[in-house]
Protein backbone atom coordinates (compact mmCIF):
# COMPACT_ATOMS: atom_id res chain seq x y z
CA UNK A 1 0.00 0.00 0.00
CA UNK A 2 2.75 2.48 0.96
CA UNK A 3 4.52 1.91 -2.36
CA UNK A 4 1.41 3.07 -4.24
CA UNK A 5 1.13 6.30 -2.23
CA UNK A 6 4.77 7.30 -2.10
CA UNK A 7 4.98 10.70 -3.72
CA UNK A 8 1.71 12.00 -2.32
CA UNK A 9 3.47 13.99 0.39
CA UNK A 10 5.69 15.60 -2.26
CA UNK A 11 2.63 16.68 -4.23
CA UNK A 12 1.01 18.15 -1.11
CA UNK A 13 4.20 19.90 0.06
CA UNK A 14 4.90 21.08 -3.46
CA UNK A 15 1.50 22.63 -4.07
CA UNK A 16 1.30 24.28 -0.63
CA UNK A 17 4.85 25.60 -0.88
CA UNK A 18 4.21 26.91 -4.38
CA UNK A 19 1.08 28.72 -3.20
CA UNK A 20 2.98 30.20 -0.27
CA UNK A 21 5.93 31.38 -2.33
CA UNK A 22 3.59 32.76 -4.99
CA UNK A 23 1.87 34.84 -2.30
CA UNK A 24 5.30 35.93 -1.11
CA UNK A 25 6.04 37.00 -4.69
CA UNK A 26 2.90 39.14 -4.67
CA UNK A 27 4.17 40.76 -1.47
CA UNK A 28 7.48 41.52 -3.19
CA UNK A 29 5.61 43.13 -6.09
CA UNK A 30 3.60 45.23 -3.65
CA UNK A 31 6.76 46.35 -1.82
CA UNK A 32 8.47 47.24 -5.09
CA UNK A 33 5.59 49.03 -6.82
CA UNK A 34 2.87 50.10 -4.40
CA UNK A 35 4.15 50.38 -0.82
CA UNK A 36 4.68 53.86 0.67
CA UNK A 37 8.49 53.43 0.45
CA UNK A 38 8.43 51.73 -2.97
CA UNK A 39 11.05 54.09 -4.42
CA UNK A 40 13.60 53.18 -1.73
CA UNK A 41 12.76 49.50 -2.12
CA UNK A 42 13.22 49.66 -5.90
CA UNK A 43 16.50 51.57 -5.55
CA UNK A 44 17.97 48.81 -3.37
CA UNK A 45 16.31 45.99 -5.31
CA UNK A 46 19.50 44.39 -6.63
CA UNK A 47 21.50 44.00 -3.46
CA UNK A 48 21.47 42.88 0.15
CA UNK A 49 18.21 41.81 1.70
CA UNK A 50 16.21 42.52 -1.44
CA UNK A 51 18.37 40.10 -3.42
CA UNK A 52 17.94 37.42 -0.75
CA UNK A 53 14.18 38.02 -0.71
CA UNK A 54 14.05 37.33 -4.45
CA UNK A 55 16.30 34.27 -4.06
CA UNK A 56 13.86 32.82 -1.52
CA UNK A 57 10.91 33.47 -3.85
CA UNK A 58 12.57 31.95 -6.92
CA UNK A 59 14.05 28.92 -5.17
CA UNK A 60 10.86 28.36 -3.19
CA UNK A 61 8.83 28.06 -6.38
CA UNK A 62 11.50 26.03 -8.17
CA UNK A 63 11.84 23.55 -5.32
CA UNK A 64 8.05 23.38 -4.92
CA UNK A 65 7.77 22.55 -8.63
CA UNK A 66 10.50 19.92 -8.27
CA UNK A 67 8.53 18.33 -5.42
CA UNK A 68 5.42 18.22 -7.63
CA UNK A 69 7.32 16.59 -10.49
CA UNK A 70 9.14 14.18 -8.18
CA UNK A 71 5.88 13.27 -6.43
CA UNK A 72 4.21 12.52 -9.75
CA UNK A 73 7.15 10.44 -10.93
CA UNK A 74 7.23 8.47 -7.68
CA UNK A 75 3.60 7.50 -8.28
CA UNK A 76 4.43 6.26 -11.77
CA UNK A 77 7.93 4.78 -11.65
CA UNK A 78 8.73 1.15 -10.97
CA UNK A 79 11.48 1.58 -8.38
CA UNK A 80 11.60 0.06 -4.90
CA UNK A 81 9.67 1.45 -1.95
CA UNK A 82 12.91 2.27 -0.09
CA UNK A 83 14.22 4.15 -3.12
CA UNK A 84 10.97 6.10 -3.38
CA UNK A 85 11.08 6.94 0.33
CA UNK A 86 14.66 8.18 0.10
CA UNK A 87 13.99 10.39 -2.92
CA UNK A 88 10.73 11.65 -1.42
CA UNK A 89 12.17 12.72 1.93
CA UNK A 90 15.28 14.25 0.38
CA UNK A 91 13.08 16.38 -1.90
CA UNK A 92 10.94 17.51 1.02
CA UNK A 93 14.02 18.34 3.08
CA UNK A 94 15.22 20.32 0.06
CA UNK A 95 12.54 22.88 0.92
CA UNK A 96 14.83 23.89 3.79
CA UNK A 97 16.84 25.91 1.27
CA UNK A 98 14.26 28.59 0.40
CA UNK A 99 12.82 28.50 3.92
CA UNK A 100 16.36 28.89 5.25
CA UNK A 101 16.92 31.94 3.04
CA UNK A 102 13.78 33.48 4.53
CA UNK A 103 14.93 32.58 8.05
CA UNK A 104 18.27 34.25 7.36
CA UNK A 105 16.51 37.32 6.03
CA UNK A 106 13.88 37.67 8.74
CA UNK A 107 15.55 36.20 11.84
CA UNK A 108 19.28 36.27 11.08
CA UNK A 109 19.28 32.47 11.26
CA UNK A 110 22.32 30.41 10.41
CA UNK A 111 22.78 29.55 6.72
CA UNK A 112 23.03 25.88 7.68
CA UNK A 113 19.38 25.33 6.64
CA UNK A 114 20.15 26.71 3.18
CA UNK A 115 23.08 24.32 2.79
CA UNK A 116 21.16 21.30 4.09
CA UNK A 117 18.25 22.05 1.77
CA UNK A 118 20.49 22.54 -1.26
CA UNK A 119 22.33 19.29 -0.59
CA UNK A 120 19.10 17.36 0.00
CA UNK A 121 17.37 18.60 -3.16
CA UNK A 122 20.44 17.96 -5.29
CA UNK A 123 20.78 14.48 -3.79
CA UNK A 124 17.09 13.80 -4.39
CA UNK A 125 17.32 14.68 -8.08
CA UNK A 126 20.59 12.77 -8.50
CA UNK A 127 19.30 9.67 -6.69
CA UNK A 128 16.06 9.64 -8.70
CA UNK A 129 18.05 9.78 -11.92
CA UNK A 130 20.33 7.01 -10.68
CA UNK A 131 17.43 4.78 -9.60
CA UNK A 132 15.70 5.29 -12.94
CA UNK A 133 18.90 4.42 -14.82
CA UNK A 134 19.18 1.16 -12.86
CA UNK A 135 15.49 0.26 -13.15
CA UNK A 136 14.48 -2.43 -15.60
CA UNK A 137 11.09 -0.86 -16.28
CA UNK A 138 11.07 2.93 -16.62
CA UNK A 139 7.90 3.30 -18.67
CA UNK A 140 5.75 6.07 -17.24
Amino acid sequence: MGNQNEGRKNLVVGFYAMAGFMLYGFLLIYLRDFAPNAAEWAAAYGNGKHFEARLAHVHGNLFAFLNIVIGYLLFKLDISFKQKQLVSWLAILGMLMPVGILLELLMSASPVFVLIGAICMTASVFMLGYFISKSKNTVI
